[in-house]
C-alpha cells in the first residue's frame, strides 16, 4: 500500500460529518446546507438538449486529446472572454473529466522526484485552499508549503514570503483566483510579481479558475492567469495552466466537463500522461459541453441569481458577522464572534439546522496560525428563499442563541 495515503489529513467534510455527530438539531426546522459548493441552479436545457441528442457517442470510444469541435469551442470562448489574441485549439486546450481530476493529475505531470538523498521538490498552495491541490502534492512526493492568506494580506497570497533559498526547489504553484473560500482575485500586480519568479526557478503556475465566470459585475469580469501574461507580454503562456469548469458556470456540476489551456509544451506532457492515466471524455458529454462553451446567456442569468442571494443575504449578515461580497465566487468567507469556527457551526446546527463549514477545516496551522481559524465558509448555493431563511436563521443564532421555540 502507498504510505502516503496514511499521512492524507481527512477531507473537510469527513471533519464535518464528525463535528456534527450525535447533535440532533430541532425537527421542526427543515435542514439547510451551506457547507457544500455544490451548484443548484437548473441545468440549462441547451446543455440537457445537446447531450440527449449526442447519445450515440455513448457506442465511441472517445480521444484523450477530446474532440476538435469541443476543443474549437473551448479556444473560441477563452480568447472571446480573456481577449487573447490567440489560443491554439489543438496545442494549447486539452478538455479533462471536471478540473479536479485534472488538478490533480498536474503534480503527476509536472513534478520531478528528487535524486535520493537529495530534497524533495516543493509544492506552493495558497492557504486556505481546495484540499485537492495538497493531496496531489504529497502523493507526487513534493514537499508542501504553504502561503498564508489572512485578512491582514488581503486574502491573497505574498510570495515574498516564501524564503529565497526555498524558490530553487519550487516545481508548481497551485493558484486560485476567485479564491476559494475567501473569493478574492489576484492583481495584476500580483500575477507580475510570480511570473517573475517562474521565469527565473522555472516552475510551473496552475491557476484553478473554475469560479472565474461567477462576479458581481458584469462589466468587470476577473481577469485570469492567460489575459494577465498576455498583457504582461507573455503571449504564448510560457510555465502557465489554467483550469476552469462547466460546474460552476452552467451549473453542471454531474457533467463533470472542464479544460486546460495554455503553454502548449505543458499540454503536449499532460496529454501523454493523461493517455495512460486520465478517462476521455464521452463523444457524448463532449456536445452537451461545446454548447455550453457557445452560449453566454445562461452564463449571465446564473450570475444574475447569484447576485439576487448576495444583495438579499448580506444585509441580513451585516451587524452579526464580519463579512463582506467576494470579488468572484459564490461563497460568503465570514468571521465569526468568538473566534471559534467549530463551536459556532456545531451550535448553530444544534439550534437552528443550518451546516457551514469551519474556516479552519480547510486551511492547515503553520507555525502556531491557522489562517482559516475563526472563519465559516457559507456556499449560496440553494435557491433564494432557502438562502434567506438561512440568513435570517444565522441572524437569529447570533442575536438570541438559545433553542428556538417550536
Amino acid at each position: 500500500m502507498n504510505r502516503i495515503l496514511e499521512s492524507l489529513p481527512p477531507y473537510p467534510f469527513e471533519r464535518l460529518r464528525e463535528l456534527l455527530e450525535g447533535v440532533n438539531p430541532p425537527p421542526h426546522l427543515s435542514p439547510i446546507s451551506m457547507s457544500i459548493g455544490e451548484p443548484r441552479h437548473p441545468a440549462p436545457s441547451l446543455v440537457r438538449d445537446a447531450l440527449v441528442a449526442a447519445l450515440d457517442g455513448l457506442s465511441v470510444y472517445p480521444p484523450t486529446g477530446g474532440g476538435e469541435a469541443l476543443r474549437r469551442a473551448v479556444a473560441h470562448w477563452a480568447r472571446a472572454r480573456w481577449r487573447l489574441e490567440g489560443l491554439d485549439p489543438g496545442a494549447q486546450v486539452l478538455p479533462v473529466n471536471g478540473s479536479k481530476e485534472a488538478l490533480f493529475s498536474i503534480a503527476q505531470a509536472v513534478i520531478d522526484p528528487a535524486a535520493p538523498g537529495a530534497p524533495p521538490p516543493v509544492v506552493l498552495l495558497p492557504n486556505p485552499c481546495y484540499q485537492v491541490y495538497e493531496g496531489a502534492a504529497l502523493l507526487a512526493g513534493a514537499e508542501v508549503r504553504y502561503l498564508e492568506q489572512g485578512p491582514a494580506g488581503g486574502f491573497v497570497p505574498d510570495w515574498r514570503s516564501v524564503p529565497e533559498s526555498v524558490w530553487p526547489r519550487v516545481q508548481l504553484v497551485y493558484v486560485c483566483s476567485p479564491g476559494n473560500p475567501t473569493g478574492t482575485v489576484l492583481s495584476r500586480e500580483d500575477w507580475r510579481e510570480l511570473f517573475a519568479r517562474a521565469d527565473r526557478y522555472g516552475f510551473t503556475i496552475a491557476s484553478d479558475e473554475c469560479y472565474s465566470e461567477i462576479y458581481p459585475d458584469e462589466s468587470a469580469p476577473p481577469e485570469g492567469v492567460l489575459s494577465a501574461a498576455q498583457a504582461l507580454g507573455r503571449g504564448g503562456f510560457e510555465r502557465l495552466l489554467v483550469f476552469s469548469s462547466l460546474s460552476k458556470r452552467s451549473s453542471v456540476p454531474g457533467l463533470r466537463s472542464g479544460f486546460v489551456a495554455g503553454d502548449a509544451a505543458l499540454i503536449e506532457r499532460f496529454r501523454l500522461l493523461r493517455s495512460y492515466s486520465g478517462g476521455a471524455m464521452s463523444l457524448t458529454v463532449q456536445a452537451a459541453s461545446a454548447a455550453a462553451w457557445a452560449d453566454e446567456a445562461h452564463v449571465r442569468e446564473n450570475r444574475r441569481l447569484y447576485r439576487a442571494k448576495f444583495d438579499a443575504v448580506l444585509p441580513l449578515l451585516a451587524g452579526v458577522l464580519t463579512v463582506s461580497a467576494p470579488q468572484g465566487g459564490f461563497f460568503l468567507w465570514a468571521a465569526v464572534p468568538g473566534g471559534d469556527d467549530a463551536a459556532f457551526t456545531r451550535d448553530l446546527y444544534r439550534q437552528y439546522n443550518v451546516r457551514v463549514l469551519p474556516g479552519s477545516y480547510l486551511a492547515r496551522t503553520v507555525d502556531g496560525r491557522n489562517p482559516g481559524a475563526g472563519f465559516v465558509r457559507l456556499a449560496l448555493v440553494d435557491h433564494l428563499e432557502a438562502c434567506l431563511e438561512a440568513a435570517r436563521r444565522i441572524r437569529s443564532f447570533l442575536t438570541h442563541p438559545a433553542s428556538p421555540a417550536a
